[in-house]
């Protein structure tokens, strides 16, 4: 879970980057499954950041808090990271107490640029570092239809 809640948020920092927002909120949840009924637990956090950022380290330091919040032992089927409360990044600028170091040097945009050069899953932050390959995979086998974004997917609808 420690390698998932650092490879997530680097995920939405290097989304937010590529849209030109900043994030204030950042809600992390895990989840074990609906069907063992013997563990079940569903912990989740929300952490409001001290400014908007789209820095990749002060969002994974935030998700990283639900850590402690996991039992030891259950097996986690999900999880997830999600960013509220977006603002464009050429809005205002944080008065000096509130900026991040980290974010002004320009990090998300570098790892960023070696991802794309190397390979997504080369490079990160912490856990979700250097790594030969991640050690679990995010299934894709059954999403459901984007019809709203994706016209390929519209569904078709005929009457006689």
């Amino acid at each position: 879970m420690r390698q998932v809640l650092s490879v997530y948020p680097q995920q939405g920092a290097a989304r937010l980057e590529k849209h030109q927002q900043k994030a204030k909120l950042l809600q992390a949840f895990a989840g074990t499954s609906l069907y063992d009924a013997h563990t079940q637990g569903f912990p989740s956090i929300q952490i409001r950041l001290p400014a908007p950022t789209s820095d990749p380290k002060i969002l994974v330091q935030a998700a990283q808090h639900l850590l402690p919040r996991l039992t030891d032992g259950l097996k986690y089927v999900k999880a997830g990271v999600m960013l509220f409360d977006l603002s464009p990044a050429t809005g205002q600028k944080a008065f000096e107490q509130f900026r991040f170091e980290h974010e002004e040097r320009g990090i998300a945009t570098l790892v960023d640029q070696v991802q794309r050069r190397i390979g997504s899953d080369m490079i990160g932050l912490g856990h979700g570092g250097l790594r030969p390959g991640l050690a679990w995979q995010m299934r894709r086998d059954m999403p459901s239809p984007r019809a709203t974004t994706h016209w390929n997917e519209f569904a078709i609808v005929k009457a006689n």
